[in-house]
């Protein structure tokens, strides 16, 4: 996942300095493309690629001041510790 990221923030990053350093181009509009090709789409993909890991931490804190590890139950979600 962070590689594509770098990768994108690379492109992104020519791009602009492409923009800043033709004789048409200006730094303001090298800035608007390092800014919205760059920097915004790749925070809103890295947010939403990110939800199931901090989901799985949400629950693993939850369980834990739940005082229960979250060794405790087996995946179908029983208690196997205590006799059925």
């Amino acid at each position: 996942m962070y590689l594509v990221a770098i990768a994108w923030g690379y492109v992104v990053l020519m791009m602009a300095v492409a923009e800043a350093t033709h004789s048409q181009g200006s730094l303001l509009g090298a800035v608007i493309t390092f800014l919205l090709y760059g920097v915004l789409p790749l925070a809103v993909v890295l947010y939403i690629m990110g939800t199931p890991m901090r989901r799985r931490a949400r629950q693993r804190q939850e369980q834990q001041t739940a005082g229960m590890s979250p060794d405790s139950q087996s995946p179908t979600g029983h208690d196997d510790s205590k006799p059925s």
